[in-house]
């Protein structure tokens, strides 16, 4: 959790998750900051293995091959509590407990109209069915992009690949008080957005070229740093 409890302890970013829901005007960002950021953060590179094809087939091409980015996977748990809106009287938190924000976060993995598209929506629906006409089928829009913002060293485009809830405390009208909400996420990189020409999909490739300018530079910056080590090393 990012408070420490120490007086002179330094400000912590807020994590948080940012939904690209195209709107009438444009990207309409829906934003879900971390109540707490996660104490772990867990990170994945798989990179492509070039041993896995059909043997027969074996050196047929440089071991050392890599036709697009490593996939790049995070798993993150974050610790949602009403306990302290509620000692502060708050009407969110009193009304339904922690459900509004496990309802921000189960959208990013359901397709989205935006908050006012799938409000209409879901009305839309409901009128239907109560006048017999429900079985038209509604197409609806896709999954939109979602922006992990880990501080400003680290912005990448994600899709949810697994959600799980763990409700530990309710209120008496059952409400969810106290949460752990654990996530997979998977990277998006530039390539699976070569069928998606939209102004999220820019957003996006942009956000991820952005994030590895950034790390191309820290791995120079180490470089620099380590000269006399590398020297040291070097066989040549």
């Amino acid at each position: 959790m990012s408070d420490t409890g120490l007086t002179r302890s330094p400000k912590f970013e807020k994590g948080a998750f940012v939904q690209l829901v195209k709107g009438l005007t444009g990207v309409v960002p829906n934003v879900i900051p971390f109540q707490y950021n996660p104490e772990r953060l867990s990170h994945m590179l798989t990179p492509w293995n070039p041993f896995e094809v059909d043997q027969t087939q074996r050196g047929a091409q440089a071991p050392t091959v890599q036709p697009f980015d490593p996939k790049e996977s995070f798993n993150l748990t974050l610790e949602i509590d009403a306990t302290n809106d509620l000692e502060d009287d708050n009407p969110v938190a009193k009304l339904v407990g922690i459900a509004d924000r496990l309802a921000a976060l189960k959208k990013l993995t359901l397709p989205s109209a935006g908050l006012a598209g799938d409000l209409i929506n879901s009305a839309v629906g409901a009128a239907r069915a109560l006048v017999g006409k429900a079985n038209k089928q509604v197409v609806r829009p896709t999954v939109p992009v979602v922006l992990f913002v880990w501080g400003p060293g680290r912005i990448l485009p994600v899709r949810v690949t697994s959600f799980s809830i763990e409700e530990t405390l309710f209120s008496p009208s059952l409400h969810p008080i106290q949460a752990t909400v654990t996530l997979d996420l998977e990277v998006l990189t530039p390539d699976v957005f070569k069928c998606q020409r939209d102004i999220t999909a820019d957003i996006a490739v942009a956000a991820y070229n952005f994030n590895r300018l950034q790390e191309d530079t820290l791995a120079v910056a180490h470089i620099a740093n380590n000269l006399e080590a590398i020297k040291g090393l070097s066989p040549f």
